[in-house]
């Protein structure tokens, strides 16, 4: 079996943006309005949550999203647009939203509990978005098959998100420094510029992955 290499893995990604930038931006401009517009209006307490779910929710229907559009590159399909993204994992869209939540609120008890078994379930549970668009998975079964695609490729997965999360968190550094002078409507319009070119990667990064585990031989 061929090992996961994560800089492979983000090179690929990397490659595929620069080619399909034209949709991936505006798609994700779209999406993560809805973010932004949640980060204005559930800005106080316990609402935070709220905005916390849509977030997650977000980053996962971009997700599959994306991983539509890397499939059709696979195949030669060089011309997605923004309209037929969305068609594509709307039959998916509630299965989605459901497994994102249960892989959010599974990661953040990990994350709770001393942190390892965060990065253990973030680990194995990293390809369920393209396991739902692809593979037409239910919420538990996506979760089990995940599991199973990145069985013996542990620390290769963790190393693209390593990778991610590090560009992800250079992204904001630059970010939060350009919003630093402005009140919360500027910090949140930062953090939706910021996002609308970070997401796009780490979506891609996940679309090669899950193909490069599927494809193993």
């Amino acid at each position: 079996m061929t090992t996961i290499q994560p800089t492979e893995i983000v090179g690929r990604a990397f490659a595929i943006y620069k080619q399909q930038a034209g949709a991936l931006i505006p798609a994700a401009l779209v999406v993560f309005a809805v973010v932004a517009l949640s980060e204005l209006v559930f800005d106080e307490g316990l609402l935070v949550l709220i905005a916390s779910a849509i977030g997650i929710v977000a980053h996962t229907f971009y997700t599959g999203m994306v991983v539509r559009l890397v499939d059709d590159v696979r195949d030669g399909v060089l011309d997605a647009s923004v309209s037929s993204l969305f068609a594509s994992v709307a039959p998916v869209a509630l299965t989605l939203i459901l497994a994102s939540l249960l892989v959010g609120i599974g990661v953040g008890i990990g994350f709770i509990l001393l942190i390892i078994p965060g990065l253990f379930l973030m680990t194995i549970w990293a390809v369920v978005a393209p396991v739902v668009v692809l593979e037409q998975r239910g919420v538990i079964e996506a979760l089990g098959r995940s599991q199973e695609l990145v069985k013996g490729n542990g620390w290769g997965v963790f190393g693209v998100i390593v990778i991610v999360f590090l560009l992800t968190i250079g992204a904001g550094i630059v970010g939060g420094a350009l919003a630093f002078a402005g009140g919360d409507v500027v910090r949140v319009l930062v953090t939706w510029a910021v996002t609308v070119l970070v997401a796009p990667l780490a979506a891609l990064a996940t679309s090669v992955l899950y193909f490069a585990l599927r494809d193993q031989p």
